[in-house]
C-alpha cells in the first residue's frame, strides 16, 4: 500500500526535472496522434466495408495497375473498348463501386424515368466540393432547383440571346481575329490556349458584366485560369481513387495533391470575391449580366461564389473544349471545312460578315458538323449519379443503394448498335434529312444531358461554337502542326482537355487567294 505514494513522488521528481516547454510538446504530440489514430479509425470503418478493393475480376486489376494503358492511350478509350464488347452496354468496376452503362435505355432511365432515384449524391458532392461548392452542377434538390430557375427564366428570353451574339462577336472581331492575324509567318499557335482564353472573356461578360482582356494581343497569363485548370484536374482524380479514404487522409494532412488542390482553390476564391465585389460596387438592378440577377435574390456570399464558379466551368471550360475538337476534326477533313464555308456564302453571302443570330439558324450544315463533332469528342466525356434506393436498370443491370452509375456520351458516340457501322467516321451528313438539320433522340445523344437536368445554356453555348467556327473558317486557313498524333491524348478533368494543347499554324485566307493569283 506505501508503494502508490512512492510511485507517484517519483512521477512527479521526474516530471519537475523535464523542462515545461518538452512536457507540453509531449502532450501535443499525443494529442495530435490519438485525434489522427480515432480519424484514422473512423474512415477505415466507414469507408473500407463499401469497397470491393481486392476484387480480382480482370477488370478492377485492369484498373488498379492501369495495364490498360498498353493497349489504350486514354482511360475513355478502354472504357470504350469494355462497354463495346458488353452484350448490354454495361459494365462494372466492382473496385469503384461503379456501374458504367453505353445504354441509351438506361440513361434515359436515370435522367427522365426515375431522375428522383439518381441525384448527385453526397458522395460526389464531397468529391467536387471543395472546388464547386454549392454551385448546380454539385447539388440537388432545392438548391438546384433553385438555380436551374432563376438561370432558365434568363437564358430563354431571346434578349439574352442577342446579348450573348453581340459579346461573342465583339470578342471575335476585336480581339480573336487581330490576334491570329498577329500571329502569322510560321508562328505556331496553341488554339487550345486562345479558345480557353475566348471563351473565359466572353462568360465574364455574358455572365458578370466584367471584362478580364485575357485575350488582348499582350497575352497576359492568368493564374486564376491556370488555377482553375488545375482544381478541375485534381477534383477529377478524387473520383478515380480507389477509396475516398485515399484523398480524406492527404487533404487531413495537406498533402501532394490535396494541398495544390486547396492552393489553387484560394486563388479562385480570390477572384471570384473579387468578381462580386467589382459587381456590387458597378450596382447590379439595372444590368443584363446573370450574375446580376443572382445577386437581387442571393445575400450569402459564399453561394454567390459557388454560383460564379459554376458559371465559368459551364461557359469556359466546355465550350473551349468542343472548340479545340472541333478544329482537330476540320484540319483533318478539308471537305467538312469547304462545304461549312460554301453553305455561308450562300446563305449570308460571300464576304459579308454574320449580323444575328437568327442567321446562324439557317445554316444546317454547320450546326450537323457541330453536333457530329461532340458525338465523336464530347466535352464532358462521362457523367455519374448514385443511385439512391435498390433498383433494377432497364438492361436488367441490378443496383443496390449508394452504386455510383456512370453513362458515358464517348463510349456513346462509338457504339455501332446506336450510329451504325460508320460510327467512328466524322460525318455531318448523318444528321441531315434533305438539307435540314434533323436532332438525335437526346438519351442516345446525352451530350447535353436530358430529362429535367437538360443543359440549360445549350444555344448560347451553340452559338458561340458556330460563331467561332465560322468566323475563323471563312477568315483563316488553320492547319495543324508537330506533334500530330492519330488520336486526341486526354488529361484528367471535369471537362475533355487535349494533354498537349492544340499547335497550329495560321495564314489569312486573304493572302492565301494572293500568293495563288486568285484576287
Amino acid at each position: 500500500m506505501e508503494l502508490e505514494p512512492l510511485a507517484m513522488c517519483s512521477v512527479m521528481q521526474i516530471f519537475t526535472k523535464v523542462p515545461f516547454d518538452t512536457v507540453l510538446f509531449s502532450l501535443i504530440i499525443t494529442t495530435i496522434l490519438i485525434v489522427v489514430l480515432t480519424t484514422f479509425s473512423y474512415l477505415i470503418s466507414s469507408f473500407l466495408p463499401r469497397m470491393n478493393i481486392f476484387c480480382s475480376c480482370e477488370t478492377c486489376q485492369a484498373y488498379l495497375t492501369s495495364s490498360w494503358s498498353k493497349d489504350f492511350d486514354n482511360l475513355c478509350d478502354w472504357y470504350t473498348h469494355l462497354l463495346q464488347n458488353s452484350p448490354t452496354k454495361t459494365i462494372h468496376i466492382h473496385m469503384l463501386r461503379n456501374t458504367i452503362t453505353a445504354n441509351p435505355d438506361n440513361v434515359e432511365y436515370m435522367l427522365k424515368t426515375r431522375f428522383e432515384n439518381y441525384p448527385k449524391g453526397k458522395n460526389f458532392s464531397m468529391i467536387l466540393g471543395d472546388f464547386l461548392g454549392r454551385g448546380i452542377f454539385n447539388v440537388d434538390g432545392e438548391l438546384w432547383s433553385f438555380q436551374k430557375k432563376m438561370a432558365s427564366l434568363e437564358l430563354n428570353k431571346s434578349s439574352i440571346r442577342s446579348f450573348a451574339f453581340d459579346i461573342i462577336n465583339y470578342e471575335i472581331k476585336h480581339r480573336l481575329v487581330p490576334l491570329l492575324l498577329s500571329k502569322q509567318d510560321n508562328h505556331v499557335l496553341d488554339m487550345q490556349d486562345v479558345f480557353k482564353r475566348f471563351s473565359f472573356d466572353s462568360m465574364c461578360k455574358f455572365s458578370f458584366g466584367l471584362d478580364p482582356m485575357c485575350l488582348e494581343q499582350s497575352f497576359p497569363i492568368s493564374h486564376f485560369a491556370m488555377s482553375f485548370d488545375l482544381a478541375s484536374k485534381l477534383s477529377a482524380e478524387r473520383a478515380m481513387t480507389v477509396s475516398p479514404l485515399v484523398w480524406k487522409l492527404k487533404r487531413l494532412f495537406n498533402l501532394g495533391s490535396e494541398k495544390r488542390l486547396q492552393e489553387a482553390v484560394r486563388m479562385i476564391n480570390i477572384l471570384a470575391k473579387e468578381v462580386i465585389r467589382q459587381r456590387r460596387k458597378m450596382g447590379f438592378c439595372d444590368h443584363k449580366d446573370l450574375l446580376s440577377r443572382f445577386m437581387n435574390s442571393v445575400n450569402d456570399e459564399a453561394y454567390l461564389r459557388d454560383i460564379v464558379i459554376s458559371f465559368l466551368l459551364a461557359g469556359r471550360d466546355t465550350v473551349a473544349s468542343a472548340l479545340t475538337s472541333f478544329f482537330w476534326l476540320l484540319a483533318k477533313h478539308p471537305e467538312v471545312e469547304s462545304a461549312i464555308r460554301l453553305e455561308a456564302d450562300q446563305v449570308i453571302g460571300e464576304d459579308k460578315d454574320l449580323t444575328c443570330f437568327e442567321q446562324l439558324q439557317q445554316l444546317h450544315y454547320l450546326q450537323a458538323a457541330t453536333y457530329e463533332s461532340m458525338r465523336l469528342y464530347p466535352p464532358v466525356q462521362f457523367n455519374s449519379k448514385f443511385c439512391l434506393h435498390d433498383d433494377v436498370l432497364p438492361d436488367g443491370t441490378s443496383l443496390k443503394s449508394g452504386t455510383r452509375v456512370t453513362y458515358h456520351p464517348y463510349a456513346m458516340g462509338r457504339l455501332e448498335q446506336i450510329w451504325g457501322h460508320d460510327c467512328l467516321e466524322f460525318k455531318p451528313q448523318r444528321w441531315l434529312k434533305d438539307g435540314m438539320f434533323y436532332p438525335q433522340n437526346p438519351f442516345k445523344y446525352p451530350i447535353f444531358q436530358g430529362g429535367l437536368r437538360l443543359c440549360l445554356g445549350k444555344e448560347i453555348a451553340l452559338l458561340e461554337l458556330k460563331s467561332v467556327t465560322l468566323s475563323l473558317l471563312r477568315k483563316f486557313h488553320i492547319q495543324l502542326a508537330p506533334p500530330f498524333y492519330k488520336t486526341p491524348r486526354f488529361s484528367p478533368g471535369l471537362t475533355a482537355t487535349f494533354t498537349y494543347g492544340l499547335p497550329v499554324k495560321v495564314r489569312e485566307r486573304r493572302t492565301e487567294n494572293l500568293c495563288h493569283g486568285k484576287l
